[in-house]
């Protein structure tokens, strides 16, 4: 979010401030997380949204797996997920967050338009979904609106696409296949073999023996019609589970292993 950094952005939230005490819930602050695996842009949210004597950051956290946490153990009203991270992605932690914490609103944080991120999003349980580039104006009324129980979604997406076919789409149950049609470790075990973990990694960042890790990728590759990793990570990379940059390390590390066991 470069363009929120401004002196003039800052100006303009600050006069818009006193409207939006008016849609609060009286003096309370709305208690907010933040979730995203870049310190800076962690840094500049922080510091614009706690510039609104309405809005309380209660928490700032750099993955999904400590977003998680943070949620089960602060109870925020809201919290600012961004999509592609490490370790746990922000859909599968606002899955487990909705279901941990259901009075928890999450807004989803993307710095692009995507229809079937959106859609992904939507059917995690995400109230509210922002591209990056936005007006903080609208990330500040995004919050309020969603804290307020109802649903906002970027201006950005009108321009790209159909958004009611996309709401219409994400809530037909027997449209829902692919990465939908996974377990929530399941989920887990496919980010960590797209990003380069090997079995007994993926074993012990989630505390699993291996034996139970082969038989959840065994599963993935069933369900998603793969027949090796490759094709795993290359469907990661397509649903946004993973950065590019990411695989492309965890496809390095593949081939070079490969090399050292021929």
């Amino acid at each position: 979010m470069t363009n929120v950094r401004t002196a003039g952005r800052q100006a303009g939230l600050r006069d818009a401030a006193p409207q939006a005490i008016q849609g609060g819930r009286g003096t309370n602050p709305i208690r907010i997380v933040l979730v995203d695996d870049h310190a800076v842009i962690r840094q500049a949210l922080r510091m614009l949204l706690e510039s609104q004597p309405e809005l309380e950051v209660i928490a700032d956290v750099e993955n999904g797996r400590e977003a998680v946490t943070a949620v089960e153990k602060l109870q925020p009203d809201v919290v600012l997920m961004d999509v592609v991270m490490p370790g746990l992605n922000g859909l599968e932690a606002t899955r487990q967050i909705r279901r941990s914490c259901p009075g928890t609103r999450v807004v989803m944080l993307s710095g692009f338009v995507d229809e079937d991120q959106l859609l992904d999003s939507i059917r995690s349980g995400a109230s509210g979904y922002i591209i990056k580039k936005s007006d903080v104006s609208e990330l500040v009324l995004a919050i309020q609106t969603v804290h307020r129980g109802n649903s906002y979604f970027s201006s950005a997406l009108s321009e790209g696409f159909d958004l009611a076919e996309v709401l219409y789409q994400a809530k037909r149950s027997d449209q829902r296949q692919g990465v939908e049609a996974l377990t929530s470790r399941e989920r887990e075990v496919l980010q960590l073999i797209a990003e380069g973990y090997t079995n007994q990694g993926i074993a012990n960042e989630l505390y699993i023996s291996v034996k139970t890790v082969e038989a959840h990728k065994a599963h993935i590759m069933a369900k998603l019609h793969a027949r090796n990793r490759t094709d795993l990570i290359r469907y990661a990379i397509r649903k946004g589970i993973v950065r590019l940059e990411s695989a492309d390390e965890a496809q390095k590390m593949l081939m070079e292993t490969s090399a050292l066991a021929g």
